[in-house]
């Protein structure tokens, strides 16, 4: 990739919830885009083979375990990322749990506190970790990663898309609070991710409905303007979008990332 396509060359960005799925490929793309990543996650069992996919391409990265629950384990990421690269000017908190898909009211209190533990506590435990070297720069920007499915209530996904709405909030509050500062704080609401997550959704949605995966896909296809299930990579992009300096002016943003699927007026 030349230098001038380095959408983020120099930046040191922080990515959470580094799994199978989407958070992986936004860091191995970040890296791609020039950044400085550092990767968090609570096992090591992906992570250490994207940190090893980052190297190996001539990227910069390092890996930190973490419980992003836990504010302690934020603020060691916060001064590992200062420590190593010196700076911290991205955050894309996209660490998530996902109760069981059931009727919203069939999910037990454990699992949704879980949700919102790792959703929006997660994220706001990072952003107090972070705030502090953000300041002294200067500013930065947060991407916080949403879902469609709290423009367009799916079944299944009710605990999830409480805490999500939740982080939606949260993302227009810190925007107006930390604006002075010049920290923005902006959310990709995306639809579906084409990737294992995905995949595992229209398996169960198939034989909840005594349909085969190809009718289920076929189904939410359907519906989509650019015809296709979003690959998660293409849509991950669109967070690195956010934190780069096209974005200087872009605060308090809710960006649809879906293929077409769901238009706001």
């Amino acid at each position: 990739m030349g230098e001038g396509t380095m959408l983020l060359k120099d930046k040191v960005v922080i990515v959470t919830g580094i799994g199978p799925g989407m958070g992986a490929k936004m860091a191995r793309d970040a890296a791609a885009a020039g950044a400085k990543v550092v990767m968090v996650s609570r096992s090591d069992f992906v992570m250490k083979d994207v940190l090893a996919a980052i190297l190996e391409s001539g990227g910069t990265a390092i890996a930190v375990q973490g419980d992003v629950s836990k504010q302690e384990d934020c603020d060691a990421v916060a001064a590992k990322a200062v420590e190593t690269f010196g700076r911290i000017d991205g955050l894309i908190n996209s660490a998530y749990y996902h109760p069981p898909m059931v009727p919203l009211l069939d999910n037990d209190a454990e699992d949704l506190r879980l949700a919102f533990d790792v959703i929006v506590a997660g994220a706001l435990n990072m952003i107090r970790a972070v705030r502090p070297q953000m300041q002294k720069q200067g500013g930065g920007a947060v991407v916080n990663i949403g879902t469609m499915a709290n423009r367009k209530p799916l079944m299944g996904e009710g605990g999830y898309v409480l805490a999500k709405g939740a982080l939606a909030s949260l993302t227009r509050q810190l925007a107006l609070e930390l604006g002075p500062e010049g920290i923005r704080v902006n959310m990709t609401v995306m639809g579906w991710l084409g990737g294992p997550a995905t995949d595992m959704f229209f398996e169960w949605k198939a034989m909840s409905s005594g349909r085969t995966k190809d009718e289920a896909v076929a189904e939410a296809v359907a519906r989509i303007a650019l015809g296709r299930i979003p690959p998660d990579e293409e849509c991950g992009r669109a967070a690195l979008m956010l934190l780069s300096d096209f974005a200087v002016q872009v605060t308090g943003a809710m960006l649809d990332v879906n293929g077409g699927e769901y238009m706001p007026a």
